[in-house]
């Protein structure tokens, strides 16, 4: 088992969660981005800077991940191909996505998108808040405590 983290957007406090957890529990964990990113130093956790460019993360993380393996990402579209591919799909509220969730998702974000484009719905990303925190480290034990056979 693996974690994959879709690094070029997740949030610092996320990421630290996620570092701690791999520490703690010895997970592999690799997080991807076209960036150098400041990150812990320890044997589980790997930094793979992809170039620069539309989509090189997602294309790096769909070609390496494993059935089983654990993605945090807030792409949609990408967590639709990694749950497809067979991996458990995270986004940064703790959702948990799957092949047979994660369908309507993506259409319920095209068409949000959709509404955008046309003018109807401006874009609104609200910052992290204590409670996302807490969700997202709940859901993201919760699961690797499942695939770690503790469940």
């Amino acid at each position: 088992m693996k974690i994959w983290v879709d690094a070029d957007s997740c949030p610092r406090k996320i990421r630290e969660i996620i570092s701690r957890a791999a520490k703690k529990r010895q997970v592999s964990t690799v997080f991807v981005a076209d960036r150098i990113l400041p990150l812990p130093s320890s044997p589980h956790i790997v930094q793979i800077q992809v170039e620069k460019g539309e989509g090189s993360t997602d294309r790096y993380i769909a070609a390496h991940i494993q059935s089983g393996d654990l993605a945090i990402t807030r792409d949609v579209p990408l967590a639709y191909e990694l749950a497809h591919l067979g991996g458990i799909v995270l986004d940064d509220s703790g959702n948990v996505f799957t092949k047979d969730n994660v369908g309507e998702r993506l259409s319920a974000r095209n068409f949000m998108r959709s509404l955008r484009e046309g003018g109807v719905q401006p874009e609104v990303t609200k910052p992290l808040e204590v409670k996302d925190l807490v969700l997202f480290a709940n859901s993201f034990d919760r699961e690797l405590t499942r695939m770690q056979g503790g469940e």
